[in-house]
C-alpha cells in the first residue's frame, strides 16, 4: 500500500522504522505515501497502474 519509490525519502525511512502498531496511523496521516490509484472493481482491487489486470476485468 506505501509507494517506497515515492520523493519523500525522510517521511518513508520514518514510516519505515516506525513500530508496526503505528505505522497504519502515520501513513493515513500522510495520505501522499498511498500508491495510487486505487481501483476497484466489486470485490477486486488493484493498487498503482496495471491496466494489464483491468483489462480482464469483467
Amino acid at each position: 500500500m506505501v509507494n517506497w519509490d515515492g520523493k519523500d525519502k525522510d517521511l518513508l525511512v520514518l514510516i519505515k522504522y516506525t513500530a508496526d502498531e503505528d505505522k497504519l496511523e502515520k501513513v493515513l496521516e500522510n495520505p501522499q505515501v498511498i500508491k495510487t490509484p486505487v481501483v476497484r472493481n466489486g470485490k477486486q482491487s488493484t493498487l498503482g497502474y496495471q491496466p494489464d489486470v483491468w483489462k480482464g476485468w469483467n
